[in-house]
């Protein structure tokens, strides 16, 4: 009781509407599609009518289209806008600055980079609380309660770096939680996190998939016993099928998998039916689209997300660069939200064929998979006609297994000369993340 009090009244120091719109969003939760769907759109005319005021480059854009702002009305409207991308943000960066910015609260914040493009961007103090808050509330769905023990471990997308010791400790302490660094995982590392973790007894341990699933690993093959949470959050990266059956081999407990872009606002978690994620609509617009940029009911397409409260940098139809699988279909929960089957990667996880086609790198999860020994790998894509395979093998791997991976890269493409390494650690991204697919394209 005096943990969850203390995690209220330190978020309450920084923004005193947390709890009050904390409630509120946990409520919000069994509404039914119709009336989330009015409450973003009555949002969206906001957003669209501030931008147009107020923000150079969409005042100038919405004339040169002769559009009214006033057109924009529902989510169906946004097709009739362009998409945005990093590089438009970038070339246009001044004309992004809203002409009252110096009234507003917000914070300097930059994507990780992870795909080469790094994006500086502004990020309005109350939707970085409105963050907080629905994290708070899509962990929730496995049970997450305000104030309970959490570990984390991951790297700079989840805000962990290298911070003073004494502000580290201050922050794990009102929140109840403690961070442990992705950077850092030698054997000596994972055998401090495991005595942690073994003394502070957490509820919940949350991370990057490839992370958690490395940790899992390691208590598996050292036979070190550790305490049981009661669920396990996956973020930031494709959590694939292996990795979730691994770390619930290991934990004894379910995976709960999330996607969020604070670029573009979007979120979505994973509730204990495990039928798909749920995705938020109080903060932003989430459209999966054709390759026309039309929006899908049901299927597989790119991610595009429109923020509905941060005026500090407004994002109109992002391209997130993500491809999801979004579905029609209504959740056993109760709860009223779309959902997102699975987010299947990023655009950047497409390797090109030598014939000119574009074919995503997933195709060899499950043929990979299908081996033994092989503890983790990564396809690089060194020239159009040539692929690396890195394998960090196991003691029970077998070398047979590369001509059913050799058969399969064949019926995707004959031109592509295959070339297997094998490796002591599959290198992490400057943001601690793994990438199963690299490319070194210049295209």
């Amino acid at each position: 009781m005096f943990q969850r009090a203390l995690f209220i009244f330190a978020h309450q120091l920084a923004e005193p509407k947390f709890y009050p719109t904390y409630k509120k969003l946990v409520d919000s939760q069994w509404k039914p599609y119709s009336e989330q769907k009015r409450d973003q759109e009555k949002q969206l005319k906001e957003m669209i009518n501030f931008a147009y005021k107020n923000v150079p480059y969409y005042h100038k854009l919405f004339n040169n289209l002769k559009l009214d702002p006033s057109n924009i009305r529902t989510i169906d409207d946004l097709e009739k806008l362009p998409i945005l991308t990093k590089d438009i943000i970038k070339q246009n960066l001044e004309a992004f600055k809203p002409i009252n910015l110096d009234s507003m609260k917000y914070y300097p914040n930059a994507t990780s980079g992870s795909t080469g493009t790094n994006l500086q961007f502004r990020l309005l103090k109350y939707d970085r609380f409105l963050h907080g808050a629905l994290l708070y509330r899509g962990w929730g769905y496995a049970g997450y309660e305000l104030g309970d023990k959490m570990v984390f471990l991951a790297g700079s997308s989840l805000d962990i770096g290298y911070k003073p010791f004494v502000v580290k400790r201050a922050h794990e302490i009102s929140r109840n939680i403690r961070k442990f660094s992705s950077f850092d995982m030698g054997i000596e590392d994972m055998q401090q996190y495991a005595k942690i973790i073994n003394s502070f007894k957490p509820k919940f341990i949350r991370g990057y998939a490839s992370s958690i699933n490395l940790f899992a690993n390691f208590l598996d093959d050292n036979e070190v016993d550790i305490i049981k949470p009661q669920a396990v959050f996956s973020t930031a990266e494709k959590l694939m099928p292996n990795m979730r059956e691994n770390i619930q081999n290991v934990f004894g407990c379910k995976v709960y998998d999330a996607y969020g872009l604070n670029d573009g606002g979007l979120g979505a978690y994973e509730c204990s039916e495990h039928s798909g994620l749920h995705i938020d609509t109080e903060r932003s617009i989430m459209e999966v689209v054709d390759d026309n940029y039309q929006q899908l009911e049901n299927g597989v397409g790119g991610i595009l997300a429109t923020s509905l409260h941060n005026y500090a940098m407004p994002f109109i139809r992002y391209d997130t660069g993500d491809i999801g699988h979004i579905i029609s279909d209504s959740c056993g929960c109760g709860r009223g939200s779309k959902l997102l089957k699975e987010v299947m990667g990023r655009t950047a996880d497409f390797l090109l064929t030598p014939e000119g086609k574009y074919v995503h790198g997933y195709f060899l999860l499950y043929c990979v998979e299908d081996g033994k020994g092989i503890k983790e790998f990564q396809v690089v894509q060194e020239k159009i006609d040539k692929l690396v395979i890195k394998i960090v093998p196991e003691k029970e791997f077998n070398e047979a297994h590369l001509d059913a991976i050799r058969e399969v890269i064949r019926k995707k493409s004959n031109g592509w000369e295959v070339e297997f390494r094998y490796v002591d650690k599959i290198e992490r991204t400057q943001a601690g993340k793994y990438k199963l697919v690299r490319s070194e394209l210049q295209l």
